[in-house]
């Protein structure tokens, strides 16, 4: 194999370069001296080229006894772009602008009426900042071949509606994404899933759905479909899912709405998060459980994930009681070993993983121009 060129080899040590700034934070020529493995003029050249490209800047200087050109701490010019994340649920959206780096600038609730107003709400969000990245999770199917969030039955035209506007007003590159796959991206990267490579996560909110991870790759599927659980046929339904409505499948065991229904059966009236926190008591939490085991054994037979999340508003509500109660529920239902896990960061993941998401894309794009 020839040896790479000496722009060729340029472009990879600025990438690392980058690349280490964005892991660790800002960095002295030294510590990146040492990180990168270069020479001292090489680092030299590469602090230039990227200062005089506008993707670095000195933001400080490094401990208290030495000053100087040497001291100096550089990091990523946090402005050089400005991203979008939109967490679009069926009832309500939220929106957060934040810099390169992913720090958040302005942060708010945008109305649901009809998509006009909400795009007109998040360019007031942005103000003066042109954002150059926006991510939108939203329930439902997402094309894996164009991008689209698919027809889905259930969810209101705005939502599809929305996706089309914000590609037509903004000057940004605009990219739709289940928002349970944004929330496993959360749990993955910050969450209760840090510490692993595969993993299901169960979300248990007013709709019910999975996320796939396996061998540290979020898995779509053929046509985006990867992961709604809420259509598998369980028993105890009374009925069967179909192709325009999940009312007869898994989500009428352990949707919102059932959960509250559940509840009051064990003579408790208050939310459906308040019963799965413990105040239904005992018998509410063991039911709930054994609902919950019923789809996370299947999640088990089929993908072997060896760890479900319980994710969500719910999951984050019923937190390490939840979970053990349903990995022993689990245990007598498949041979196959599944540790069970609440969720650390709840529906505040979706928007979290919109954060991350967004965030990557954009420096990919920036940092190319090295």
């Amino acid at each position: 194999m020839s040896p790479a060129s000496p722009s060729t080899a340029r472009a990879i040590n600025d990438r690392l370069a980058l690349r280490l700034l964005q892991e660790e934070g800002p960095l002295t020529a030294t510590q990146l001296k040492t990180l990168t493995g270069l020479s001292r003029p090489s680092v030299a050249d590469l602090v230039d080229r990227l200062s005089e490209a506008g993707l670095i800047e000195v933001v400080g200087e490094s401990g208290a006894q030495r000053r100087g050109p040497n001291a100096r701490l550089y990091g990523i010019v946090a402005g050089r772009a400005h991203l979008a994340a939109l967490d679009v649920r069926t009832d309500r959206a939220s929106a957060v602008v934040t810099d390169l780096l992913g720090n958040p600038l302005a942060e708010g609730e945008l109305p649901t009426g009809t998509a006009t107003e909400a795009v007109a709400a998040l360019e007031r969000l942005a103000g003066e900042r042109a954002l150059h990245t926006v991510v939108m999770g939203a329930p439902g199917l997402v094309s894996p071949a164009t991008g689209e969030l698919r027809d889905t039955a259930g969810l209101p035209a705005w939502h599809r509606e929305l996706y089309a506007l914000l590609q037509s007003r903004l000057p940004a590159v605009v990219r739709v994404e289940n928002e349970t796959n944004l929330a496993a991206v959360a749990e993955q990267r910050l969450g209760a899933a840090r510490d692993i490579d595969s993993f299901v996560l169960l979300w248990l909110g007013a709709g019910v759905g999975a996320a796939v991870v396996l061998d540290g790759r979020l898995r779509r599927g053929a046509s985006g479909g990867a992961g709604e659980i809420g259509f598998l046929p369980v028993p105890g339904t009374g009925g069967l899912p179909s192709a325009t409505g999940c009312d007869g499948g898994f989500h009428a065991l352990v949707g919102r709405a059932a959960v509250g229904a559940l509840a009051r059966e064990h003579g408790f009236a208050g939310t459906a998060e308040e019963a799965v926190a413990g105040a239904a008591g005992e018998g509410f939490l063991d039911a709930f459980a054994g609902r919950l085991a019923v789809g996370a054994a299947a999640v088990a037979a089929v993908l072997d994930p060896g760890c479900v999340v319980l994710g969500g508003e719910l999951g984050l509500a019923g937190g390490a009681d939840l979970a053990g109660r349903v990995a022993a529920r689990l245990g007598g239902l498949t041979p196959v070993p599944t540790v069970v896990r609440g969720s650390s960061l709840g529906g505040a993941a979706v928007l979290a993983g919109a954060r991350l998401v967004a965030r990557d894309a954009a420096q990919d794009a920036v940092f190319g121009v090295v």
